[in-house]
C-alpha cells in the first residue's frame, strides 16, 4: 500500500511503513527520525517548483511536466550504450514492489491538507505500470 503525508504530520510506525521523504531539501531543524529514507531525486526540480508556487505555471502544466523530469534520461544515458536509465523508473519500481510488501508513505513538507502537492502525482505513478 501507498500512502501519503506531510512529514510534520504524526509518525505512526505501525501505519506509515517504510517513510520516504520525497524532497530537493531535507528541511532545516528537521530530524533524521522523521523519515526512514530521504529521497531528493523523486522531487520536482526547483526551477519547477518556484515556477508552480509563484503562478508562472498551472498546477495541470506542472504534473505534466513534473511526471516528464521523473522520466529524463541525463548524461548518464550518453555515457552507457547498454543500459538507459530513463530517469528515476527504477527507483519507483523499487517502491512499487516495497509497496507490495507492506506499507510505503511518501512524505514532503506540504501541509497534510495540500491537495495541489507533488506527493500525490507520486502516489498515483506508482499505481500506475512504470
Amino acid at each position: 500500500m501507498i500512502k501519503t503525508k506531510s512529514v510534520y504530520s504524526d509518525k505512526e510506525p505501525k501505519k506509515d511503513g517504510l517513510r520516504i521523504l520525497a524532497t530537493r531539501i531535507r528541511g532545516r531543524g528537521l530530524p533524521k527520525t522523521a523519515y526512514d529514507i530521504w529521497m531528493a531525486n523523486l522531487a520536482p526540480s526547483q526551477k519547477l517548483k518556484d515556477d508552480f508556487q509563484s503562478g508562472k505555471i498551472t498546477w495541470p502544466a506542472f504534473r505534466g511536466l513534473y511526471r516528464k523530469e521523473l522520466f529524463e534520461s541525463d548524461s548518464f544515458d550518453k555515457k552507457n550504450r547498454v543500459i538507459k536509465n530513463r530517469g528515476q523508473k527504477y527507483t519507483l519500481r523499487l517502491i512499487q514492489k516495497l509497496a507490495k510488501r507492506g506499507t510505503v508513505t511518501v512524505m514532503c513538507h506540504c501541509a497534510e491538507d495540500e491537495r495541489n502537492c507533488h506527493r500525490h502525482i507520486l502516489k498515483k505513478l506508482l499505481y500506475g505500470k512504470i
